[in-house]
């Protein structure tokens, strides 16, 4: 997956702000934020989106969130809110097709959706 951009992050070879990482998920700042906290939660796996999952993939989807749960706490925004966003497809505004959760917060977000 050489021309995917999150797995070069991944490999080393492309620069992140990276606040996570483990076997199965890394965390790093978005280079677009939409607000304070945007954060982006990949797993380590090249998915191309929730559609390309399997049965065995079901627990990363659980592990993205849980990330997601502790870097909120982290950043100070698991009190007042955050969205937590996975789009899956070009009409659903994926832009890079790599599996990502989207942590978004730090500030009263925008509703309703689409």
């Amino acid at each position: 997956m050489a021309a995917c951009i999150f797995c070069r992050i991944i490999a080393g070879q492309a620069p992140a702000k990276v606040y996570y990482r483990d076997e199965q998920v890394i965390a790093f700042q978005d280079i677009h934020p939409v607000a304070p906290v945007h954060i982006l939660i990949v797993p380590i796996k090249h998915l191309e989106s929730i559609n390309a999952m399997t049965e065995e993939d079901k627990p990363l989807i659980g592990h993205l969130f849980w990330v997601a749960r502790q870097l909120a706490a982290q950043q100070g925004i698991a009190q007042s809110g955050y969205r937590s966003i996975i789009n899956t497809g070009p009409d659903s505004g994926q832009a890079v097709f790599h599996l990502h959760l989207h942590l978004i917060g730090g500030q009263r977000v925008r509703f309703p959706m689409g």
